[in-house]
């Protein structure tokens, strides 16, 4: 404490040994001596500092240093899954990219760093346990709300989808859009619904999804890119698509039914497939025979044109001798396979006029 301080009693307000008021009027307190005061603190901070107590070089240091520091603190670092976003004084200025940056220190400037590589998802129709909470049980929870949907041919489907999206550009993502979750559901719900809403019900339960799939995930970038969202989405997942609760069992009979028909009508191309090629073989090798056969009646046809010319030219040179030889050939072929009995009428006595020729055939062979 100072000596000016311990002479007024050793109380900051100056109150004189003894009790008296200080003024001598005995009405009230001195004011307090704000000089006195001021020169107190001084004396204080500087015996922290270098020099003697009216050197201003010290303070001067001090309030470079103090600059340094404030000027350093501008610099930051972006991690590979982030994307800085630069404001200035609370508006957005600019995008900066992984790695060490800078910017004007606070209160000018302030960065946030959000992250810009994670997957984020959000399903729609139906509540898992990490979305709801659920502690035990089933662990999804239907919203019908959500999941039901009117086809293109007057139907209603219970479809339940997840859809995957990241940070495409961090200020927009920030600054456009005040509920980014929110947008997405919607979009997505609304494209979902557009796409089913131009389809029939036998392709959606069936091999339509891809398509579906598709065709929603473009109509939500579409729409998020009108709001410059800076959301990019990047795959939309069908989890369930069925029909409504109450009718499910007889759409699984109809279902059935369609797989029966299928089936008959694959075994019965298979049948096909395997009788038709037969029988066109079978086809084929009638036509060939009877192209063969063609030309073997032809070629002894010609064969007996060319046999009748030349005996016919024999028997124009020699007609007694080549009817004799006609004849014979003719009786040669008619008597070949007739049983045939020589009778002698004229024989004479002691000679049997009776041959059968077939008997001594028949004898012939035994032997």
């Amino acid at each position: 404490m100072s000596d000016d301080f311990q002479q007024r009693g050793g109380s900051p307000w100056g109150t004189p040994p003894g009790g008296g008021n200080g003024n001598g009027s005995g009405r009230g307190p001195t004011p307090p001596d704000i000089e006195a005061i001021i020169r107190d603190i001084q004396s204080k901070i500087n015996k922290f500092l270098p020099g003697n107590s009216t050197g201003g070089k010290p303070i001067g240091l001090i309030l470079i240093i103090l600059v340094l520091v404030w000027l350093a603190s501008g610099l930051y670092r972006v991690l590979p899954d982030e994307q800085g976003v630069v404001l200035r004084f609370g508006k957005f200025v600019k995008t900066t990219q992984p790695g060490l940056n800078y910017h004007i220190p606070f209160p000018v400037e302030s960065v946030l760093t959000p992250k810009v590589t994670k997957v984020n998802r959000m399903d729609i129709g139906f509540r898992s346990e990490r979305d709801s909470g659920f502690s035990s049980g089933g662990g999804v929870a239907d919203v019908p709300q959500e999941s039901l949907m009117l086809t293109g041919d007057e139907n209603i489907v219970n479809i339940d989808f997840s859809v995957f999206w990241v940070i495409k550009d961090a200020g927009n993502f920030l600054f456009k859009i005040q509920d980014p979750e929110g947008t997405v559901k919607a979009a997505a719900e609304t494209a979902m619904r557009e796409v089913i809403a131009r389809s029939d019900i036998q392709p959606i339960l069936t091999e339509g999804r891809s398509i579906i799939e598709t065709d929603t995930q473009e109509i939500i970038q579409k729409i998020l890119d009108e709001y410059t969202s800076g959301i990019q989405i990047t795959q939309v997942q069908t989890q369930k698509a069925d029909p409504p609760d109450q009718v499910i069992d007889a759409f699984r009979d109809v279902q059935a039914a369609r797989a029966d028909m299928e089936r008959s009508k694959n075994e019965a191309e298979a049948y096909a497939n395997d009788v038709i090629p037969r029988a066109r073989g079978e086809a084929q090798k009638i036509l060939q025979a009877a192209e063969a056969y063609k030309k073997e009646v032809v070629a002894k046809a010609e064969g007996e044109a060319s046999r009748f010319i030349s005996i016919y030219n024999e028997y124009v040179k020699a007609k007694e001798v080549t009817q004799e030889r006609m004849y014979l050939e003719t009786m040669e072929k008619v008597l070949a396979d007739i049983e045939k009995v020589i009778i002698e009428k004229n024989a004479g006595s002691g000679v049997v006029p009776y041959l059968p020729l077939p008997e001594l055939n028949k004898k012939k062979a035994t032997n």
